[in-house]
């Protein structure tokens, strides 16, 4: 039976039986598997309206969205669909493709994992090689064959330039971390012109005028402490540092350092800044610098000692230069972290990254509804109510509105752009979350502020 002849069939079966999910199901494949997307996309709709929470028709309908072309359409789909337990395999290997063209080379490895260690036969070696994810090892493999495959001592190079551990301790310290080459630039990013200024005096320029600067004996490098509430952009601007000025990007987790076996957390410091050193000009992106910087007064513990002096040991260049290597550190809780890491050449920069103001609401708001169906959207109308959002705040506003719109679409089979009222009904649902966050600080900036640092939360908050 050809293709068309069994299109034809089914289509017959399901004008006999409309409500039968199965037979719909069957005929949207069959018309995505016919390059007929724009059907599919129709037969996947009709199905959903009967079956709203079938996760392979999410599945077929974000692809017929891929093939169309309508990336933010697969986003909001896949986003939704890779949260469910039953989420199928494939699901979280397209959203790791989507993910990886959009730059977020991190989580795009992590939801790649997640869809094979879910089915291996979702696999995609071609992607896999692309990105640099390696067969995970088996079970049963015995410590032997290790020996085979490192020859050479406790540190063994292969051939990828990848460094594992094999020793005595019992600890095995990590692959090198992966490497971004972010898209994304300060353009991307609503607001912070300020932030941004600073930024630019301290990272970018030394890099895009290097012969200006070693005129005056100015070495391209350094560190900045981004600091405030959560939710307010700091990942995504140390992002946009890297893609500003065509740099690496490693972001770096507790994760990625903390280990049980003594001096291994300080081997994995150490590897991670020499990574950054070898792919200089890089971004060194510490995210909660200050579980990894706590102060050492608090500790009881050498070992979390130990750590912070070997980071103040790496932020200093004792063994290696830094040049090129440009360290941004982010956290909640910049009272958490030692005194020492604020001496000039380390985070000799610290900034504050407030909720933005309504003009950059408004930026944001433009940002993250660009590419979506939209009609006379009013954003400083809804800048305007939306006081103390963070950028994560006016992400969930918008993905809310994108969900009552994708609820209505499914149930008429139409869709119908976003409208104010839409995006000013789901903020009318929200709170901010920074107000938590503020209530915290404020005790800080009025009674432990002897040396001035925070008295940018203090003009905020009007004190």
């Amino acid at each position: 039976m050809n293709q068309p002849d069994s299109i034809s069939q089914l289509r017959e079966a399901v004008a006999q039986s409309p409500g039968n999910v199965p037979l719909r199901h069957a005929l949207a494949d069959a018309l995505l598997a016919a390059g007929r997307h724009g059907e599919a996309e129709a037969e996947y709709r009709a199905a959903l309206a009967l079956s709203p929470d079938n996760p392979g028709l999410k599945l077929g309908l974000a692809r017929a969205f891929q093939q169309q072309g309508k990336r933010s359409h697969t986003l909001v789909v896949l986003e939704d669909l890779v949260k469910l337990q039953s989420a199928p395999a494939r699901a979280h290997v397209l959203y790791a493709r989507l993910l990886a063209s959009m730059g977020e080379v991190e989580q795009a490895v992590l939801q790649y994992k997640k869809g094979v260690s879910k089915d291996p036969d979702a696999a995609d070696p071609e992607f896999a090689l692309k990105m640099g994810i390696r067969p995970e090892p088996e079970e049963d493999e015995e410590e032997g064959d290790l020996d085979d495959i490192f020859p050479g001592g406790d540190l063994a190079e292969v051939e990828d330039g990848r460094a594992r551990a094999h020793g005595g301790d019992g600890g095995v310290a990590p692959d090198d971390a992966v490497i971004e080459r972010p898209r994304i630039t300060f353009a991307d990013v609503g607001g912070m012109d300020a932030l941004k200024e600073e930024i630019q005096v301290k990272i970018v320029h030394p890099i895009t005028h290097a012969d200006l600067y070693k005129a005056y004996g100015k070495a391209a490098g350094g560190g900045i402490l981004l600091y405030g509430p959560p939710g307010c952009g700091k990942t995504h601007l140390a992002r946009a540092t890297a893609g500003e000025i065509k740099a690496g990007f490693i972001s770096v987790g507790i994760h990625d350092v903390l280990e049980m076996w003594i001096g291994n957390s300080e081997r994995n410091l150490h590897q991670l800044f020499q990574q950054a050193r070898r792919n200089a000009p890089c971004v060194l992106f510490f995210d909660e610098v200050d579980a990894l910087g706590a102060s050492r007064a608090d500790m009881k513990t050498s070992g979390g000692r130990h750590l912070i002096n070997q980071f103040l040991n790496e932020l200093d260049g004792v063994q290696s230069s830094n040049e090129g290597v440009l360290v941004l550190g982010a956290t909640n809780a910049p009272w958490h972290l030692d005194s020492a890491f604020r001496r000039p050449g380390r985070f000799d920069r610290i900034l504050f990254v407030p909720p933005p103001d309504a003009a950059a609401r408004a930026a944001i708001l433009r940002i993250l509804l660009s590419g979506k169906p939209q009609e006379d959207l009013d954003f400083n109308g809804i800048a305007a109510k939306t006081e103390g959002f963070s950028g994560a705040d006016l992400k969930a506003v918008v993905d809310q509105s994108i969900e009552g719109k994708l609820r209505e679409a499914l149930r008429s089979g139409a869709p119908q752009p976003l409208r104010s009222k839409d995006l000013l009904h789901a903020a009318s649902r929200l709170k901010p979350t920074t107000r938590e966050w503020f209530a915290t600080a404020r005790n800080y900036a009025l009674y432990s502020n002897q040396g001035g640092a925070y008295d940018d939360i203090l003009r905020y908050l009007k004190l």
